[in-house]
Parts: C-alpha cells; sequence; structure tokens
C-alpha cells in the first residue's frame, strides 16, 4: 500500500534515485568532512548524518549495522565508529554539521553551499558568560 509515502524531500526526482542520492552524498560527507552541493540536498542529508554520528557515539553492534544499512560502506562506518571512539564529538550532543552558502549557481541560479563536519569543541556556557564580563568591562 501506498499509505504515508508523500513524506519527505524528493529532491526533484523518484523515491529510488533520491535514497540513493542521500546514501551517496551521506557516505561522501563522512569521507571528506566536507562537500559542495545544492542547498535543498544539504538540508534533506543533515539529519542522516547527524543520526549516523549519534549511532557511532552509541557504539554497539546494533548501531553499527543501522548505520552500515544507512551509509552502505562498511569500512568508511568503521572510520567514523573510531572517530567517535577517541572522543571527537564528545562534548556534543548534535549539530554535527554547518552549512555555509557559497552564492548562486549561473546556469539555474541553484543556491550552492558546503556541508561539512564540525570538528570544533563545543564552547562551555561558563566560558561565554566570562568572556561577555570582560568585554563589557
Amino acid at each position: 500500500m501506498r499509505h504515508n509515502k508523500k513524506k519527505g524531500m524528493k529532491l526533484g526526482t523518484d523515491a529510488s534515485h533520491t535514497k540513493a542520492m542521500k546514501k551517496s552524498l551521506v557516505g561522501a560527507l563522512l569521507a571528506n568532512d566536507r562537500i559542495k552541493t545544492l542547498e535543498s540536498r544539504a538540508k534533506a542529508i543533515r539529519p542522516d548524518v547527524d543520526r549516523v554520528i549519534t549511532w557511532a557515539k552509541r557504539g554497539d553492534l546494533a548501531a553499527r549495522r543501522m548505520a552500515i544499512a544507512k551509509v552502505g560502506d562498511k569500512d568508511l562506518v568503521a572510520e567514523v565508529f573510531d572517530k567517535a571512539a577517541q572522543g571527537m564529538w564528545a562534548g556534543r550532543n548534535g549539530g554535527y554539521t554547518r552549512i555555509m552558502k557559497l552564492g548562486r549557481r549561473k546556469g539555474d541560479n541553484a543556491e550552492v553551499v558546503i556541508i561539512e563536519l564540525v570538528n570544533e569543541p563545543v564552547a562551555s556556557t561558563s566560558d561565554a558568560t566570562v568572556t561577555k564580563v570582560e568585554e563589557s568591562e
């Protein structure tokens, strides 16, 4: 049956092509830490990348199998799980990606962006308040 199959972004293609394209983009982003793509595609893969990194932080076998199903590359998933085990995203609860706009493409005026993995540690709130107090004085 076709109930509730319209949910989600189609990205101008049929459902099977969209699924394959998202899997490919997620794999490319995790392999290269930064890719250049269209804004709608970057916004579509952002939840998938965050989900894979959350599974990597969990680190158990079931999470690894779900990540392999989402990414499609066992070796790449092993690298992401190793990075998470080393504490790359230890202090971060979500927000593992950053989207930066580059401008519009000349041919069809589509918004081109760079989506990248965030590697910097999270600034604690106490550090931010201390900085604000020092700046105001």
